[in-house]
């Protein structure tokens, strides 16, 4: 049992669960949400604090300020806390109500934008409010989860290698695709690995990662709208892209067998469950890594009435969490 003295000292980088006995397909989820930010956000957090404390960008008197649909702003949340920064989370309307009240327990400042920006849409606001209050303050430091190659370092150095070291027969990988941090970092891990690993991107239709027509996203995590800066398709094997109907099937199926887990987790197993079944019973070491846990969307994915009016009274009535999967 480890004892620690600052929270982001913990966080459990080993469990996996077996769906086998839940979905069609064999399939070890790596489990990323238990640590005290609750998300896989913590280790891309942790990376980029600790390299702009070492490149000098951050002084006591410096205000942490970043754009976070939820899971970041919670992670930089408790190192802020933790450290001593003042933080100020620049989010949006779909940010789901548990993640801001805990930013908020935790000392930051969370500023929600309403209104889309014509091109770019809510990122794309989030973005110019960020860079509004840089302009106007040089107190504040933008670590740029978009671009920063710490995002992506914090994977290629932490989470691809636990995987590895678990699995050393790994098939495929699958990643979800947000700020595509996670996915670069593990992409850029296994194309110089012992043996070929295909890693598999699944992104949300509506988002614009990987190119196609933008759409509305109303589960926070996954997707963007505008490209990503970290991503590199050449790391990319395959895409698949999921209905928000079967993020939350699947996320409601695993709650059935009492795996409570979020929307960016259910979005990567409908998107593997899909991507498997296409692949003609080929035996198949696959892993996938589920980002967060569930309790933050008891509002939202796992409220009848919020799901109702997002997909319609029937999409809890169908035991599939594949219905209508897409592939790039």
């Amino acid at each position: 049992m480890p004892v620690i003295s600052a929270p982001q000292a913990f966080n459990e980088d080993d469990l996996y669960v077996d769906l086998e006995g839940i979905f069609e397909y064999p399939l070890f989820l790596k489990c990323e949400g238990f640590n005290f930010a609750g998300s896989i956000k913590l280790k891309a957090a942790i990376e980029m604090v600790e390299t702009a404390e070492r490149d000098g960008l951050l002084t006591p008197d410096s205000v942490l300020v970043e754009s976070s649909s939820g899971n970041l702003g919670v992670a930089l949340s408790v190192i802020a806390a933790n450290k001593g920064y003042r933080f100020l989370c620049v989010t949006d309307s779909r940010c789901n109500l548990a993640a801001r009240m805990m930013m908020e327990a935790l000392g930051s400042q969370v500023h929600v934008i309403t209104e889309p920006d014509p091109v770019g849409g809510l990122l794309g606001a989030r973005i110019d409010h960020v860079q509004a209050l840089c302009a106007c303050d040089e107190r504040y430091v933008w670590l740029n989860q978009y671009a920063n190659p710490s995002n992506s370092m914090a994977h290629y150095q932490r989470t691809a290698p636990a995987i590895a070291r678990r699995f050393p027969d790994l098939d495929v990988l699958f990643v979800g695709a947000g700020t595509t941090g996670t996915l670069m970092g593990c992409a850029r891990y296994f194309r110089t690995w012992h043996r070929p690993v295909r890693v598999v991107a699944v992104d949300t239709i509506g988002s614009v990662t990987f190119g196609g027509v933008p759409g509305r996203r109303m589960i926070p995590g996954l997707g963007t709208s505008m490209r990503p800066p970290l991503l590199d398709e050449s790391y990319v094997d395959d895409v698949v892209r999921v209905e928000e109907a079967d993020t939350i099937r699947a996320c409601h199926r695993l709650a059935r067998r009492g795996f409570l887990f979020g929307g960016s987790t259910g979005t990567v197993v409908s998107g593997a469950m899909a991507w498997l079944a296409r692949q003609e019973g080929r035996a198949l070491t696959a892993v996938a890594i589920a980002p967060d846990l569930g309790e933050r969307y008891l509002e939202t994915v796992y409220q009848t009435t919020w799901v109702q009016d997002l997909c319609g009274d029937d999409v809890l009535g169908s035991q599939s969490p594949t219905t209508a999967p897409q592939a790039a």
